[in-house]
């Protein structure tokens, strides 16, 4: 089956009644893994359009046996095409691409169509996390959010030394804390009229 067939129906695909978690951006799955591992009551999905990519995912479900997350290999352009109004509970964008031109800006996964998009599909009250090392992008976004109406629930500019103990950690993460540059992290919702 396409993954534009269970629109509206993820909560069906799993165990009925559960939250769906939305990551954008899926990677080799080490986030959506920890994730699924912490809230066994949430069905995650994660989108990674790589195909060389998100096989690491896969085999990262395959061997912790995780029974609530489901991986689709498209591209996010169109996130109507994949799921209703209202259906997903939080949206995760972690360390996207942050297309530095300018000229790029429309690819950012913080660009106003996309936020058009997450608005959608986030129920009354949903919430985007999104993480990130890159300065740039994360100012950006600030901004965005600003502008699109967004209202900032948490701003952090080093996440780590909060010390929080429900963040899970992705590959990149790991990587770019270790040598010492700071993660920032912000929490946003979209108000509804």
């Amino acid at each position: 089956m396409h993954p534009s067939e269970y629109k509206g129906k993820w909560k069906q695909l799993k165990t009925a009644n559960k939250s769906i978690h939305l990551e954008i951006g899926t990677g080799k799955g080490q986030f959506i893994d920890g994730m699924a591992q912490q809230h066994p009551d949430i069905h995650f999905i994660g989108i990674e359009v790589a195909k060389s990519i998100i096989v690491s995912a896969v085999e990262k479900v395959k061997e912790t046996q995780r029974k609530n997350i489901t991986l689709i290999n498209e591209d996010a352009q169109d996130l109507s095409d994949l799921f209703e109004n209202n259906e997903v509970e939080k949206i995760y964008l972690n360390f996207s691409d942050p297309w530095p031109k300018n000229k790029h800006a429309k690819r950012r996964l913080t660009y106003h169509t996309f936020l058009e998009q997450y608005q959608r599909i986030l129920k009354p009250n949903g919430e985007l996390i999104l993480k990130t090392d890159n300065k740039g992008l994360f100012e950006y976004s600030l901004v965005s959010f600003s502008q699109f109406g967004g209202i900032l629930e948490d701003v952090s500019l080093d996440l780590h030394l909060l010390d929080d103990p429900f963040n899970v950690m992705t590959e990149y993460e790991e990587k770019f804390s270790a040598k010492g540059q700071p993660i920032y992290r912000s929490r946003i919702r979209f108000p509804r009229e």
